[in-house]
């Protein structure tokens, strides 16, 4: 029997060898086991192949054979697989015809599937037939062969073989070392193929197949590494609104777009370029050869355009798109900064509207390089209380009397002066200090109502305050009102304000948000309405107190009417859930007419008053209501019957 193909055919590059069977004392053999096992025992499944080698090569010099091979049991599709010989044939030919046998091509294979005790066949033993094989194949007159199976608890996993020119005489203490050393194979082989399960688990995506962070890193490092004289592009990529297919029609049919798009990536690379999912919607591409950026560009948008053709799921045919930022490894010096400067890219081709593939560039560098400024100071502006608060009324538009005021926040910037929050909130929000910033709006604006109402006796007004994404998500916003109630009652006081988006992002989740808020006696108003999309059976849902119509709707009032028509429509739908509507951005004295011919009482903008500190606000507050401008008052008057 060859080293691969059991007693058929035995093909050596020497002559027939002459064999001196080492002693097999019990001392001897008992250290060649000992040896064995300190080389299999620490074995990980990376580093298997190389202990298999060594132990082959210890044992072809230590019973001085001319060839030992180990191979493992494929029962499912009944082969055996050549896994390691000692010494190698070279030069292997390609297709390997040893490297993979049937077990029906003779007994011999056959005998092997099942084995359970070792099989060891001397030239007297072999049959005539098997031997003027071995003569013709190999010119050698007599092969000896032991076979010694590897076993779990269920069956035979694989073999260890031995091969020896002429005759070879096998004793029982070397056939008892050989059951230990098989043991030994057959252990390490459950070792590390569990541990190898565990690795894939660990490195590559469940759902897609593809390689995820964990790999990527390290691939990403060791490509920059090598691209310091060859160029590449990572590409970053977003499918956008991918929520809305999981909402619409279900996770599974998320998953079957996720599962095409990351196939289709992986056929239209090239073999030496690299696939990841990221996570969520989110693939990384990296791609050797490409120095300029609209090479890149192009390249990308190709690739893209490829992975998001019609995609068909739950039995429809979808059409995606994709947002997409490339970043060059040239001029870069590390791997984690040329993925920040891909992620960097990708979130400007999302805030220019999605569906798009943007390169990054020495423009985009320092906006990056100001962004990552801005945050550092955002984080020493929160801890060294630079932080303040202005207050905008919010007014009865028929009568003038303040009915509450809404906290907005500022920075008082050492150098720049007062900054809005247009200016660093978006970076708030996207590093997360959004929580720290909004946690410290929310109590400090309830400190300030319990303030003016200890000292203004009868006031009727409550501060509202806004509500980013994050804080909604975050369970920590009811706690952070259990801390604004050690200043005093929340009910009449406090009433905090939900962006459209900030709903819609998780229904379910803000609709019991809501609720335990509203338990608490502090109300709650849904900002922006009407810039995002939500259904009436949302709506419905959200057990809301006020609608607040957005700036951009209010700004034509009277000279666009389909304006007009919006907030008509906001109108019908607020007096069919009973709710309040309040309107921002109230600028001119055709704004309150036409929001009162629509029948919206409240309002707030610059026709009344600019945000302003507290302290500014005492005396308006005092008085309980603004002034209204004469021509307004007669208007509003005609409106209501």
């Amino acid at each position: 029997m060859s080293p691969r193909n059991g007693a058929t055919e035995v093909p050596h590059p020497g002559g027939p060898a002459t064999h001196d069977p080492p002693a097999d004392s019990p001392s001897g053999l008992d250290e060649l086991v000992v040896r064995v096992a300190s080389r299999l025992m620490p074995a990980r499944h990376d580093t298997a192949g190389t202990a298999v080698a060594d132990t082959l090569r210890v044992l072809q010099e230590y019973f001085g054979v001319d060839t030992v091979f180990l191979r493992r049991h494929d029962h499912e599709r009944r082969m055996s697989v050549l896994v390691d010989e000692c010494p190698r044939r070279e030069p292997v030919p390609e297709p390997d015809p040893l490297g993979e046998v049937p077990f029906d091509s003779d007994a011999v294979w056959r005998a092997t599937e099942h084995l359970g005790e070792p099989f060891i066949q001397r030239p007297r033993d072999s049959p005539a037939s098997y031997q003027e094989r071995v003569r013709e194949a190999s010119g050698v007159e007599e092969v000896s062969l032991a076979v010694v199976p590897l076993c779990d608890e269920e069956q035979t996993t694989g073999v260890l073989g031995f091969i020896a020119f002429g005759d070879r005489p096998w004793s029982e203490r070397e056939v008892g070392a050989l059951r230990a050393i098989a043991s030994l194979l057959a252990q390490m082989r459950a070792r590390t193929e569990a541990e190898e399960q565990l690795h894939v688990l660990a490195s590559y995506d469940a759902l897609t197949g593809l390689p995820n962070r964990r790999l990527l890193f390290p691939e990403l490092q060791r490509r920059q590494a090598a691209h310091r004289t060859s160029p590449a592009a990572l590409l970053f990529i977003d499918l956008d609104n991918h929520k809305d297919v999981n909402d619409v029609l279900g996770h599974r049919a998320g998953d079957e777009v996720l599962v095409t798009v990351a196939e289709r990536l992986q056929a239209a690379c090239r073999p030496d370029d690299f696939v990841a999912r990221f996570g969520g919607d989110e693939f990384v591409v990296l791609l050797d050869g490409f120095a300029d950026e609209e090479s890149a560009r192009e390249a990308a948008t190709r690739l893209v355009r490829l992975a998001t053709a019609e995609i068909r799921a739950a039995g429809q045919l979808l059409r995606r798109t994709v947002s997409a930022g490339v970043a060059l490894s040239v001029g870069t010096a590390t791997a984690d900064e040329l993925l920040a400067d891909a992620d960097a890219a990708l979130h400007r081709a999302k805030t220019d509207g999605r569906d798009q593939v943007v390169v990054f560039d020495d423009a985009l560098r320092a906006e990056t390089v100001a962004r990552r400024d801005l945050q550092i100071m955002l984080r020493r502006a929160i801890d060294r209380d630079e932080l303040r608060l202005h207050y905008q009324p919010e007014i009865d538009l028929h009568t003038g009397a303040i009915l509450g005021v809404e906290a907005l926040v500022r920075w008082q910037h050492p150098r720049h002066g007062l900054l809005p929050a247009d200016a660093f909130i978006e970076v708030a929000e996207s590093s997360g200090m959004i929580l720290d910033i909004g946690r410290w709006v929310m109590v400090e604006a309830s400190r300030q109502a319990a303030e003016w109402h200890e000292r203004i006796p009868g006031l009727d007004a409550v501060v509202r305050v806004n509500v980013s994404p994050l804080q909604l998500r975050n369970r920590d916003l009811l706690h952070t009102l259990a801390q604004c109630r050690a200043h005093g009652p929340l009910r009449g006081r406090l009433s905090l304000e939900l962006t459209e988006h900030a709903v819609l992002q998780d229904v379910d989740h803000a609709v019991s948000v809501i609720r335990e808020v509203r338990n608490l006696g502090v109300s709650v108003a849904l900002d922006d309405f009407g810039t995002g999309q939500s259904s009436l059976s949302q709506l419905k849902r959200l057990p809301v107190d006020f609608l607040k119509i957005d700036r951009s709707f209010v700004r034509d009032l009277g000279t666009d009417p389909a304006d007009r028509a919006v907030v008509d429509a906001m109108a019908d739908l607020a007096r069919a859930f009973d709710l309040s509507l309040i309107a921002e951005g109230i600028e001119t004295h055709r704004h309150i007419a036409q929001l009162l011919e629509v029948g919206c009482r409240r309002g707030q903008g610059f026709l009344f008053s600019h945000p302003r500190p507290a302290h500014d606000l005492d005396p308006m507050l005092a008085d309980g209501a603004l002034p209204l401008p004469t021509r307004s008052r007669r208007t509003a008057t005609a409106a209501i019957p």
